[in-house]
């Protein structure tokens, strides 16, 4: 692997940027991306000084998913030389599959800045952010059944129907088409499409909004509202909630944002 596959940097503080770098692949996946991506994301999930992440792509794309022409190993099977294909296969997809679990677990949320194309695998990157952004000029596709695996993979069968509803869903799985921007804002996989050249400035806002909220508040609710879709009753919802509730109460963070909202001013966190 190599580093390049993946670039780490902090725009500002408190945020760190994921940026696949494979341009001139459109950011398909290598199994050193892929190890790169699980790196990034651990490094930033341990970093207490960190409260939002924007993970996107170099170049013209977002990322095309597999790269077909060379994946390589995946390092759990690389360790396995004498293990069957099955048991070889089933380990590197668990290690491709483990990247939008790792999202999800994340304390922080997770902003997909969709600066182009995002098929198979790069579009379950986008769905297991938490805010999802994109360029008009991306296109999206779940693309798995194109190349005669199943359409359901690395999530998307559990995550696309949640964010999109059912009946979308599964036109979209069964089927593999392409659509644009402006189709997946209209259906909700999108919060919100720009021109090209405004992405930046679009994600720099959504982050103002995440940075001004408590970090306790960002990451619970983060927890809670994916945790609503799993949970079994209403009232087992809201039984999660005011826990929830309780627990941001009782913190310093909480009067402070409260001060600064009834004060018009930007909160000064103490993290505690």
């Amino acid at each position: 692997m190599t580093d390049e596959d993946v670039v780490v940097s902090q725009p500002r503080p408190g945020v760190r940027r994921i940026t696949l770098n494979r341009p001139d692949r459109l950011n398909a996946m290598t199994a050193g991306m892929v190890t790169g991506l699980h790196r990034a994301l651990e490094e930033a999930g341990a970093d207490p000084a960190c409260r939002v992440v924007v993970l996107t792509g170099a170049g013209r794309g977002f990322c095309a998913g597999l790269d077909l022409g060379g994946y390589g190993e995946a390092p759990e099977s690389a360790g396995s030389p004498g293990a069957g294909r099955v048991h070889q296969g089933l380990s590197t997809q668990r290690h491709i599959a483990g990247l939008v679990q790792r999202i999800r677990r994340l304390p922080q949320p997770v902003i997909a800045a969709v600066n182009g194309p995002a098929a198979g695998g790069g579009l379950a990157l986008v769905l297991a952010c938490d805010l999802r952004l994109a360029s008009t000029s991306a296109v999206f596709a779940v693309s798995f059944i194109k190349v005669g695996f199943s359409g359901c993979d690395i999530g998307t069968s559990w995550l696309l129907p949640r964010l999109v509803g059912a009946g979308r869903a599964h036109e979209l799985m069964l089927t593999g088409r392409r659509f644009d921007a402006a189709e997946a804002l209209n259906i909700g996989l999108l919060a919100d499409a720009v021109d090209p050249g405004a992405l930046e400035d679009r994600t720099d806002r959504a982050v103002d909004d995440l940075l001004a909220a408590a970090p306790l508040s960002l990451t619970l609710t983060k927890q809670g509202m994916w945790m609503a879709l799993e949970v079994p009753s209403f009232d087992v919802a809201v039984e999660f909630e005011n826990r929830q509730q309780v627990l941001t109460s009782q913190t310093e963070d909480q009067r402070e944002a409260m001060a600064a909202y009834t004060g018009r001013r930007p909160p000064a966190y103490p993290g505690r």
